[in-house]
């Protein structure tokens, strides 16, 4: 791969990954509500990395090519981003000091399987990588196709790590030492779970009714 091509692919993620959206929101209500954002952002990582094994082995645009398929995973992800979204608004009354104790490895666990379903679950993820990797890729390059579109992947994994990482524990420090702010942050961050839940929806029924 050509390294203007990779330097390229990594500035066009970092500014995707800088977009507010259903990565970010649950980043902070991970920070200011939870207080586990390791284990969260894993979470969000691990399903990029499933989207991205879906690509190298060439079942992404198989998936994308069937309406049904893409329906039902738009289903799943404006469901269970809304879902996450109550979940985080019904919590943020209980949200108080920062917890020094270390969080449970349950808790960890939960906040793990959330991320992945976060990312996973949501199909402009998997539209975003089967739109944009192709363009970054050649056959010039002596690398296999399959391979460049794991290093790419790798790449956004790893700049999605270092961005959602610092974020979440700012959250957590900074805002999660202010309840009343800590609050706030949580319940911005679940009402927009909600908004984007609802916009897949609506778009998914915009697109099928044309």
């Amino acid at each position: 791969m050509e390294l203007a091509a990779v330097l390229g692919f990594a500035a066009v993620a970092f500014t995707l990954i800088a977009v507010p959206g259903p990565d970010w929101a649950f980043v902070l209500a991970a920070g200011t509500r939870d207080h586990v954002v390791a284990p969260a952002v894993g979470g969000l990582m691990a399903g990029y990395a499933l989207i991205t094994s879906l690509v190298v082995v060439g079942v992404g645009p198989l998936v994308a090519a069937l309406p049904g398929v893409m329906t039902g995973l738009t289903l799943a992800g404006a469901g269970y981003l809304s879902y996450l979204g109550v979940r985080t608004l019904r919590g943020t009354g209980r949200i108080g000091p920062v917890d020094t104790a270390p969080a449970p490895a349950a808790s960890s666990g939960r906040s793990f399987a959330r991320g992945v379903g976060v990312s996973a679950l949501n199909p402009k993820g998997l539209l975003i990588f089967l739109s944009i990797l192709p363009q970054f890729t050649g056959s010039t390059g002596g690398w296999p196709l399959p391979v460049q579109f794991a290093a790419l992947g790798g790449i956004f994994i790893l700049i999605a790590a270092l961005f959602y990482l610092p974020l979440g524990y700012a959250a957590d420090r900074v805002l999660g030492a202010r309840p009343r702010v800590a609050q706030l942050t949580a319940t911005v961050a679940g009402a927009a779970m909600l908004l984007v839940g609802a916009a897949l929806l609506a778009e998914r029924i915009v697109e099928l009714a044309r």
